[in-house]
């Protein structure tokens, strides 16, 4: 959904004029002594606090993979997903990139007391709906300003799945849910945010066969994210709350499912052969219970023990571990 825009004489100038706002207010600090002091305005939306975004890339990156699923019914096969790098614009300017006849999906993102707003083409939900009736991967043209019942369906099958797949990307950081609030197919009626507001807009590709790729939005408020902003900076996500326990869990059930043959000397007589030859059936050789039986696991000594005896059977009671 990003295009190239190109900046008009009166946006150079303010861009231009908010350069030098910029570097006579770092020349005005106030100064007492050896301790400068910078001016600050509350509301004042600082970028740097979000840092290069590392953790909301990841998600996006993770995002991706737990994605392809769900286009899998409509195209019939798993398309390569990828994500842009994160970017930072008013909702204003990004309402100037994009169409105003599109599918948005908002929803409320109740953990970060916020919400989230999807932005799918209307080009990409024709040909889903298509492929998904059983017509070719290809983009049709249109200049219609409204979609059909069958492809709201589609929209609401795709944003439902989409929302589930980024509800999993987020898990390692923080548990969240999405909670649907409308749907609208004009940008121009979407209250999402204000003209002025920050908002980072998360693109994806969608690699196609046999056709140029598609591309969908999805988009957060900045203030959604700022709360924050210290997970998304940090590389290791090690101050998780809950520790996902599924992997060890199922590591530990196979290894104690593995069988293992457990035997028992009782005693090792010596016999000679001479003695072996002229044993007749009947005769009782003579045996000494020392020194104490063992129990061996997988033809491994374990155990010594005692021979003893447990609902009318012969058993033996472990008396010592046998150290390494």
């Amino acid at each position: 959904m990003s295009g190239t825009h190109k900046l008009s004489s009166n946006e150079l100038a303010a861009l231009v004029g908010g350069l030098m706002e910029l570097d006579s207010t770092e020349e005005d600090e106030l100064k007492d002594g050896d301790i400068s002091y910078k001016p600050y305005q509350f509301g004042d939306n600082n970028l740097s606090l979000m840092g290069d975004y590392y953790g909301l890339r990841m998600i996006n990156e993770r995002f991706c993979r737990l994605a392809r699923s769900v286009f899998l019914p409509m195209l019939r096969l798993q398309p390569r997903i990828s994500a842009f790098p994160p970017e930072v614009k008013t909702f204003a300017d990004y309402s100037d990139e994009v169409e105003n006849f599109v599918s948005l999906t908002t929803s409320r993102i109740e953990a970060l007391r916020g919400n989230q707003m999807m932005v799918i083409p209307p080009s990409f939900i024709s040909m889903l709906t298509d492929s998904y009736y059983g017509g070719t991967i290809r983009k049709t043209q249109n200049s219609r300003t409204e979609f059909t019942p069958t492809e709201q369906r589609v929209i609401e099958l795709i944003s439902n799945g989409l929302n589930e797949s980024m509800a999993l990307a987020w898990r390692d950081l923080m548990p969240i849910s999405f909670e649907l609030q409308n749907r609208e197919e004009n940008l121009s009626f979407a209250s999402f945010a204000d003209a002025d507001d920050l908002v980072v807009n998360c693109s994806f590709m969608v690699q196609l066969p046999d056709t140029d790729p598609a591309n969908f939005d999805i988009i957060y408020p900045l203030q959604t994210l700022k709360p924050i902003a210290g997970q998304l900076r940090s590389r290791m996500h090690s101050d998780l709350l809950e520790e996902d326990m599924t992997w060890r869990e199922k590591m530990e059930r196979a290894v104690l499912n593995v069988p293992l043959s457990l035997t028992a000397i009782l005693a090792e007589p010596s016999v000679s052969l001479g003695r072996i030859g002229n044993v007749s059936p009947g005769e009782v050789v003579p045996v000494q219970m020392t020194p104490a039986p063992r129990l061996l696991v997988e033809g491994r000594p374990i155990f010594d023990a005692d021979l003893g005896e447990s609902a009318g059977k012969s058993a033996l009671n472990l008396t010592r571990r046998i150290p390494d």
